[in-house]
C-alpha cells in the first residue's frame, strides 16, 4: 500500500526543515538553563541527576514527533484507485455473403476453398466483439442462414453448418448481394457492411448484380468483395463418381473481377483477391482494420485521504507529552 500513496500538498514537507532548527534551539537553551554551582561536595548534584532527569529530553522528542506527524498530515497523504469503463458507440452491422457453389470445393486452398473460408471467417467473427453479424449463403439461389445478431455463438454455429449441396448449384452473385441488402436495409447501425465472397462468374438468379449494388448504394451499405481462387488452373469438382464422391480435374479459374470491383467501388468498399490461405486471412484482417467500431474509454480516479491516522497520532503524542510533563517530570519542568 505504501507504494500507492501520493501527497496532495507536498509543499508542506518544507516545514520539516524547522525540526533540525528546533533541535539546535533546544540544545542551546538547555545549556544556558543549566545552573553552575560551587559545592563542597557532590551529594546534592547526585540527588538531582536522577534517572528521570536524564529522561527529560524524551518530552522534547515527543513534541518533535508530533510536529512531524502534523506536517505529514498537512501534506495530505492519499491512495489513488484508477478504474476504467468503456462505452461502445453504435457498432457495425455486417452480413457475410458466402458462395457455396460446387466450385468452392476446389483444392487450390487447403483443404478446399469453402473450408479455408470458414476457418478465416470464424476468426473474423470472433474479433468483432461489439458488432452484429449475419450470414447469407448463395449459389444458384440464396437464403439467410443467420439474421444479424450480437450472439457470436449462434453465428459461429451457423457458419460451421454451412455445406455444399444445401442450394441449387450455380453462382447467383446478384441474388446473394440482394439478400444481404435486404437483411441490412432496416438496420439503425452507424455503419452497414456486406462482405461478399465468390469464386466464379454470375450465371444464375433473377436479380442482376448491378441492380443489387444500386440497392446497396440506396441504403448506404458498403460492400467489400472477395474473389477467391488461384491464378491459372485449380483442381475442381467436375462430376460424381459411382460412390457419390466428387471427381476432380484441373479447370481454369474464372472470376469476374471487373464485376466485383465495380460493386465494391460503387458502394464505397474495396475488391480483394485471395489466391491462397494466407492471402485470404490477410484480406479479412485488412477488412477488420478498415471497419473499426468506436470505443470510448472513461477513466475514474478515486482518492482516499490517509491523513487522519497521522493527525490522531500527533494528538496522542502531544497528550502523552503533556501528561508526562505534569506528572512524572513535574519537578524538573
Amino acid at each position: 500500500m505504501l507504494d500507492n500513496i501520493e501527497f496532495a500538498n507536498p509543499q508542506f514537507f518544507w516545514l520539516l526543515l524547522l525540526l533540525p532548527a528546533a533541535v539546535l534551539w533546544y540544545v542551546l537553551t538547555r545549556k544556558r538553563e543549566a545552573a553552575s554551582l560551587t559545592m563542597p561536595t557532590l551529594d546534592s548534584f547526585k540527588r538531582h541527576s536522577s534517572f528521570l532527569a536524564r529522561l527529560k529530553p524524551v518530552l522534547f522528542a515527543l513534541r518533535l514527533l508530533a510536529l512531524a506527524a502534523i506536517i505529514t498530515a498537512m501534506a495530505r497523504p492519499q491512495t489513488k484507485d484508477v478504474s476504467t469503463r468503456t462505452k461502445t458507440s453504435k457498432g457495425i452491422d455486417i452480413v457475410m455473403a458466402i458462395d457455396v457453389s460446387s466450385s468452392m470445393l476446389a483444392r487450390d486452398l487447403k483443404p478446399n476453398r469453402l473450408m479455408a473460408l470458414k476457418e478465416v471467417a470464424a476468426e473474423f467473427i470472433g474479433d468483432r466483439v461489439s458488432d452484429r453479424i449475419g450470414l447469407v449463403v448463395y449459389s444458384g439461389e440464396s437464403f439467410t442462414k443467420t439474421p444479424i445478431t450480437s450472439d457470436k455463438a449462434i453465428v459461429l454455429a451457423a457458419l460451421e453448418e454451412i455445406r455444399y449441396g444445401q442450394l441449387e448449384d450455380g453462382t447467383a452473385i446478384g441474388m446473394g448481394l440482394a439478400t444481404s441488402v435486404n437483411r441490412l436495409k432496416e438496420s439503425k447501425a452507424k455503419s452497414k457492411v456486406i462482405i461478399l465472397l465468390t469464386d466464379g462468374v454470375n450465371n444464375s438468379g433473377f436479380i442482376e448484380p448491378a441492380t443489387a449494388a444500386e440497392l446497396a448504394v440506396e441504403y448506404g451499405i458498403k460492400t467489400y468483395t472477395i474473389g477467391i481462387g488461384t491464378n491459372g488452373k485449380a483442381e475442381t469438382p467436375v462430376a460424381y463418381n459411382l460412390d457419390g464422391s466428387f471427381r476432380y480435374a484441373y479447370r481454369p479459374v474464372e472470376i469476374d473481377e471487373e464485376l466485383l470491383t465495380a460493386i465494391a467501388e460503387n458502394t464505397g468498399g474495396r475488391y480483394f483477391r485471395a489466391t491462397n490461405n494466407e492471402s485470404l486471412s490477410e484480406i479479412y484482417d485488412e477488412i477488420n482494420k478498415l471497419e473499426k467500431t468506436e470505443v470510448e474509454e472513461f477513466r475514474y480516479t478515486n482518492f482516499e485521504e490517509r491523513f487522519r491516522p497521522l493527525a490522531l497520532l500527533a494528538g496522542g503524542l502531544f497528550l502523552l507529552e503533556i501528561f508526562l510533563r505534569f506528572t512524572f517530570f513535574r519537578s524538573f519542568v
